[in-house]
């Protein structure tokens, strides 16, 4: 398992941008699979987005595509999320996940680490 940071959370308007950092310790980063999830206040956790391992495969959800962008820097054991067009419905606690994986996991109970969290909330 790898020890998980997130970063970069905080309090933007509709429309604005954020980028989300995950920093990782631990050995072989790079043999990793991560990914991205939120969970809203009464609601359940939900898959955000997902990368490979080597950081050439991405995956989204539906309700992200085209305004969400991962990516994977194994030189620097950091992930990225750089949510632009934020909308109110972002709203949410985001979590990092992380799997020694050869391929992409995008359902939760296939992480067994994950970070504390940063909160995104989006005003209108």
């Amino acid at each position: 398992q790898v020890q998980l940071v997130e970063s970069g959370g905080g309090l933007v308007q509709a429309g604005d941008s954020l980028r989300l950092s995950c920093a990782a310790s631990g050995r072989a980063f790079s043999n990793y699979a991560m990914g991205w999830f939120r969970q809203a206040p009464g609601k359940e956790r939900e898959f955000v987005a997902a990368i490979n391992r080597s950081g050439r495969d991405t995956a989204y959800a539906d309700s992200v595509k085209g305004r969400f962008t991962m990516s994977k820097d194994n030189a620097k054991n950091t992930v990225y999320l750089q949510m632009n067009s934020l909308k109110p419905e972002d709203t949410a606690v985001y979590y990092c996940a992380a799997r020694f994986s050869w391929v992409l996991l995008t359902t939760p109970r296939e992480y067994d680490s994950w970070g504390q969290g940063t909160q995104v909330t989006v005003s209108s």
